[in-house]
């Protein structure tokens, strides 16, 4: 299968890619020279810039903010995260990193985020996200739609 670039991948695609079980978000790159360190593998702070980047697409496409300042966006923090990393990477290989919901509260919710090439498990990422007013004053909470989002789409757990 020859993967597209920078566009969300269907469920079927992912299914292809070997990427079990499927994810709500989906999106794939390719290694870049820019990316390798001195081992000639990638450089493990760009994993953490992949993440990043679909997380932000995340975000943009659920609705929880177009990160403009006209709008009364929610300033979206990470709490917590965690990285394994499994296998490295390498020049040129494909790469597929996904995003999903796992569990929400009030004004935070918990994102699993993966990195999967040629089929495998290469990295994942595990944070905490809380939602706070644009000045930082309070916590936010999170709307009704998005936590109905959560349920649906990502089949979140509604947490106490």
């Amino acid at each position: 299968m020859k993967l597209v670039y920078h566009t969300p991948l269907s469920a079927a695609q992912q299914a292809v890619a070997g990427i079990d079980p499927v994810q709500p978000l989906a999106m794939a790159d390719k290694v870049r020279f820019s990316e390798l360190d001195v081992l000639n593998h990638v450089n493990n702070a760009v994993y953490m810039e992949w993440f990043e980047r679909l997380r932000i697409r995340y975000c943009q496409d659920w609705g929880i903010s177009d990160y403009s300042k006209e709008q009364d966006n929610p300033r979206i923090v990470i709490r917590s995260g965690t990285i394994h990393y499994r296998q490295e990477m390498r020049m040129d290989e494909d790469y597929i990193v996904t995003c999903a919901c796992t569990a929400f509260r009030t004004s935070s919710y918990s994102l699993a985020q993966q990195l999967w090439s040629s089929g495998i498990l290469r990295a994942t990422f595990d944070c905490v996200m809380v939602h706070l007013e644009p000045d930082a004053s309070a916590k936010r909470p999170l709307s009704d739609i998005l936590r109905a989002r959560f349920l649906s789409v990502d089949g979140a757990n509604e947490e106490g």
